[in-house]
């Protein structure tokens, strides 16, 4: 039996607070089932213990020694769980992976793309993890916005996971920027309608959207 999948995308700027998020839906659902968090980032380091914490911020080192993204310290916090490094990937982590298959031998001849070799191993990297601490849901975080180039495989990924695991087995939530401009003080849907669009240009409609706002959205 599939698990079941909690994708996070973020759209409009990023800092919004996808990570909150993520740990928040977590926290409800960690009562009675195992929750398992994946963090995607788009960039082609490793890890981001190199990177300079200005640009990326603080890194957060977990018990296994590994260095990840600091949203691991809102999982921890707010699920009350011990986290491992393979539950964040990156995209410098599935290149050097595809590298060394390749070399390998695995892919038998074949010219190896985009599309479908990266893709599905991004798609095996998600559901390896699931199998392994025989989760009840996965919660998969997509760093950055919708739009980025970087992200797109991590994207399209969770596009497919739909008819990989059924309709019934996933839900996609966005997260997105509601302003108030000082000129006009009142609450625009705009910027969080073009975010949708550019995820519905992807293949994914989300099934649910979180606003986030200075005050609370009005109807």
């Amino acid at each position: 039996m599939p698990p079941k999948v909690i994708i996070i995308t973020g759209g409009v700027l990023s800092g919004l607070g996808k990570g909150i998020a993520a740990a928040s839906i977590g926290f409800l659902l960690g009562e009675s089932l195992k929750i398992v968090p994946i963090k995607c980032d788009g960039y082609l380091n490793v890890d981001p213990g190199t990177m300079n914490p200005i640009e990326h911020g603080e890194v957060f080192v977990l018990e296994d020694g590994g260095e990840v993204d600091m949203d691991f310290g809102h999982y921890e916090r707010f699920m009350g769980i011990t986290c491992k490094s393979q539950w964040n990937l990156t995209m410098g982590q599935v290149f050097n992976e595809i590298r060394i298959k390749e070399r390998r031998g695995d892919f038998l001849g074949q010219t190896v793309e985009y599309i479908p070799h990266v893709v599905e191993h991004i798609k095996k990297r998600y559901l390896d993890t699931a199998k392994e601490e025989k989760a009840d849901v996965v919660i998969i975080e997509i760093g950055g916005t919708v739009g980025q180039i970087e992200n797109d495989l991590y994207i399209e990924a969770c596009r497919q996971l739909r008819k990989d695991i059924g309709d019934e087995n996933i839900m996609y939530v966005h997260v997105t920027y509601v302003p108030i401009p000082t000129n006009v003080n009142e609450q625009k849907s705009k910027p969080t309608q073009q975010s949708v669009q550019r995820l519905r240009e992807r293949g994914i409609q989300p099934d649910m959207i979180i606003g986030r706002c200075e005050e609370y959205l009005t109807p």
